[in-house]
């Protein structure tokens, strides 16, 4: 059986016990004129698929950074957007079948 390896753009937070963590960019989207990037924890070579979290991704060239999004109220709002905008391309690309 082959399988098929993906490379993906990686990113690190700090948790608030202090622990570092390196995060896999999985999406990436523009919302309200900000961009914002979808990570999901890296364990030894694999992507944890038990969760998503949303990070405002801050540009620097060639570069990034990210910013977490402090507030619950604004948070709700973007992952919500984004899940509209998966559930709309799941839906364009049924159309296209």
């Amino acid at each position: 059986m082959e399988q098929n390896y993906q490379e993906y753009v990686t990113f690190e937070i700090t948790t608030k016990d202090g622990t570092k963590v390196e995060m896999a960019v999985v999406d990436e989207f523009d919302f309200e004129k900000e961009h914002y990037v979808v990570g999901a924890i890296i364990e030894g070579d694999t992507i944890n698929d038990d969760g998503r979290y949303i990070y405002r991704s801050i540009m620097n060239g060639d570069d990034f950074t990210v910013e977490k999004i402090k507030r619950e109220f604004d948070y709700r709002r973007i992952a919500e957007a984004y899940m509209n905008m998966a559930d709309d391309s799941d839906e364009d690309a049924a159309d296209e079948e």
